[in-house]
């Protein structure tokens, strides 16, 4: 068993393979933090429960001895008593009193992990793969109880915390604020790591030094959003790629949420992660619970790759799921660039023509298909072919493609409507708005208001009905703005604060249902590109629209950034035209498709415009994916050069039989009279042969690991890889 109560110490021990995480019982109430970090024997307690009296620190006085909460490191602490620190939970009861004293008031364990009903989490398929404790926590004055759990998985260095709220009681209990999980720390130096952008550039790495006070990252917008990723690391001051401490929490949830470390006047951190308290509140009725979704936390004394490769793991095995969870990723092509809204069938056979004589799999529709969409302006909400651009419709059209020996797949965007369709002229109450208020608009449309029942069922109908009647493999499911005017006629006054929750409830709901009604069908998820790019919609959707941003460039940064916590199999990656739509960059056809081979590969673009040379690069490009995607797709990734560190990206995909090896080096920046470079690989056996099946060189293993490859590229945007295969 993986987790240990020691009644006699009132210890919990969890392990995984590699780490432990302790916790004990203060003064037989209180659940408090002892370690977190290698594995290590259960520990003593007198030298780690210390008391210690800090000024102007208010102090528990019953029980053996006088102690402040305000020192004591906590699992899950609570506000309004003798913690002045940020607290994991805030409730406001039926009387108007604030102050929540929670304390232990049993647990249990149990083989395997239990599903939270109605939100995405991983999952086991076996129970022997985890333990899970659940400790229940009670208020002694008021009738509420948190249970709060821990899932430990037996193979991987991964423990999951989650929270159900339970008020026992006669009246109804606000929820102002329910964090999933908490972390005390002692005090060190620590580095705090978020992943932020915009819209373009999502996900880049910032990486600052704490200090006292509060380091908060978050969304109020109504998804996980461009601007900030629901990942946290803290971490050793010295960590890098392959050494230091880390510890990451990584959220599985789509909508609002906070993440951040505050450091206290000892200098302790506290690391927390949970559901953005702004504009929420929840009416906890007498009888019913709140389920606060799922935290995923890992920890790694080997640096972020190993971090990351953990979290990879995980996510491929254990979030993902159905039948493309373990096949490979088919090639695909997209108009949108290549056409946006200007396009007729003719044109549209004439690219998916191409696409098969280059060795492309499966042709996508972008937006544009449906209603009198001819712009951004109108028809959301409309989902029926607009016969002017489809005489055959949406069926006739795939049946073609299908003739052609392609896949068809197609784009929605089912969250949104537009004021100027059919659907907003029936039911103007739908979306998310706020009576007397004007309705602000973004993109020129609104947001359904998937709150309410009636309309989950209609998007569920709508997009289905499209689905059953034609030969669809592919889905691009788009959301392209966030909320505004948060306000449902579906809730009552009093229950206004809990629409964004309950929005990313009946999104689960209607995603559960459309996937899991459609399994043959590939969804890949998209928010103007990165803007949901989480595990809540990985649970549902197996890949993600990575950016709008498709510059090579740009790409190098973005998908560096996005492997920190998500593997490759769930970054979409597509070469585009140039000058690049974005970035107004021109970079090499080359470097294009080497970029992009990291992700799932594809294009995105008009595919008739490509020269004779152009056409045979492509061609060759494609036929090499083919090669390699299944171990990019399922392999280890190893990352060697940091562009946000200087002039170069490097990182290599490892099979998970050790044997293959894909490596890519990008320069940035050309430089007149710069100094040679050498690409030094890593995790090969020293002893072993590698083979470059390209040119079919010999070396060693140790001499590619601790000398490396000589690279000398002249140009800005200039790319090499390597294909090496063990002998």
């Amino acid at each position: 068993m993986s987790i240990v109560f020691e009644k006699r110490n009132q210890v919990f021990h969890l392990s995984t393979p590699n780490t432990s995480y302790v916790m004990s019982l203060m003064d037989h109430r209180y659940l408090t933090h002892l370690y977190w970090g290698r594995r290590i024997q259960t520990p003593k307690l007198k030298h780690i429960l210390q008391n210690r009296y800090i000024g102007f620190s208010a102090v528990v006085a019953s029980g053996k001895r006088p102690f402040s909460l305000d020192y004591i490191k906590q699992e899950y602490p609570t506000g309004c008593n003798t913690d002045y620190r940020t607290p994991a939970i805030s409730v406001v009861y039926a009387d108007g009193s604030r102050v929540c004293d929670l304390q232990y008031a049993g647990h249990r364990i149990f083989a395997g992990k239990e599903k939270l009903e109605g939100l995405p989490a991983v999952y086991v398929e076996e129970a022997a793969e985890a333990d899970t404790l659940e400790i229940t926590l009670r208020d002694p004055v008021k009738d509420l109880a948190v249970l709060v759990s821990f899932t430990v998985f037996n193979t991987t260095d991964v423990i999951t915390r989650s929270v159900k709220v339970i008020n026992e009681g006669t009246d109804p209990v606000i929820l102002e604020k329910v964090l999933s999980a908490s972390v005390d720390f002692e005090a060190q130096d620590y580095d705090m790591i978020q992943l932020s952008g915009a819209w373009g550039r999502e996900r880049h790495i910032e990486r600052t030094p704490l200090r006292t006070g509060m380091q908060e990252i978050g969304s109020n917008r109504g998804a996980s959003s461009h601007m900030q990723n629901p990942f946290l690391v803290m971490c050793s001051r010295n960590a890098g790629e392959d050494y230091g401490n880390v510890y990451a929490m990584n959220f599985v949830y789509s909508g609002n949420f906070t993440a951040g470390v505050e450091v206290d006047q000892l200098f302790r951190p506290r690391m927390f992660m949970g559901l953005n308290d702004y504009d929420f509140a929840w009416r906890l009725e007498a009888g019913a619970s709140f389920a606060a979704p799922e935290v995923v936390m890992v920890y790694s004394d080997a640096g972020f790759g190993k971090m990351s490769r953990i979290y990879h793991r995980l996510y491929r095995t254990r979030l993902v799921r159905g039948k493309y969870r373990d096949e490979p990723r088919p090639i695909l092509c997209n108009n949108w660039e290549g056409t946006y809204f200007d396009f007729t069938e003719k044109k549209i056979l004439e690219i998916a023509a191409k696409a098969k004589e280059l060795g492309i799999e499966l042709f996508v529709l972008d937006d544009g298909w449906f209603g009198k969409r001819d712009n951004d302006r109108c028809s959301l909400g409309d989902w029926v072919e607009n016969p002017r651009k489809l005489p055959d419709g949406i069926a006739g059209l795939a049946e073609k493609i299908n003739a052609m020996g392609l896949q068809f797949g197609l784009w929605f965007e089912p969250e949104m409507v537009s004021p100027d369709s059919d659907l907003y002229r029936a039911h103007p109450d739908w979306c998310i708005h706020v009576p007397g208020r004007e309705r602000t608009e973004c993109r020129s449309q609104l947001t359904l208001d998937l709150s309410r029942d009636e309309v989950c069922d209609y998007v569920i109908e709508a997009v289905s009905n499209v689905l059953d009647h034609a030969s669809i493999r592919y889905v691009k499911w788009d959301m392209n703005r966030h909320m505004t005017n948060l306000g449902s006629a579906g809730l009552p006054p009093e229950r206004q604060k809990e629409m964004a929750h309950r929005y990313m409830l009946g999104l689960y709901r209607v995603m559960e249902t459309i996937t899991g009604t459609h399994p043959d069908i590939l969804f890949e998820s998209c928010s103007g590109g990165g803007g949901r790019f989480d595990p809540g919609m990985l649970y549902y959707m197996p890949q993600t629209w990575t950016s709008d941003d498709t510059d090579a460039v740009e790409r190098l940064y973005i998908q560096y950034g996005t492997s920190m916590a998500y593997p490759i199999s769930a970054m979409g990656s597509h070469v585009s035209a140039v000058p690049n739509h974005q970035a107004r960059r021109v970079t090499p056809l080359k470097t294009r498709g080497d970029v992009a081979m990291s992700g799932n590969f594809g294009y995105e673009l008009d595919l008739t415009k490509f020269n004779q040379r152009e056409s045979r690069l492509v061609k060759a490009q494609i036929a090499e994916y083919k090669e390699l995607r299944t171990f990019i797709q399922s392999g280890d990734m190893y990352r060697l050069r940091n562009p946000f560190e200087g002039n170069t990206a490097a990182w290599m995909f490892l099979s998970e039989d050790k044997k293959d090896i894909f490596c890519a080096y990008f320069k940035i920046r050309a430089e007149v009279n710069g100094p040679l470079d050498w690409v030094r690989f890593t995790a090969l056996e020293p002893n072993a042969r590698y083979e470059d099946l390209e040119t079919g060189e010999v070396w060693n293993g140790d001499e590619l690991m601790e000398i490396g490859i000589a690279v000398d590229l002249q140009g800005d945007a200039q790319s090499r890889t390597w294909r090496l295969r063990k002998k």
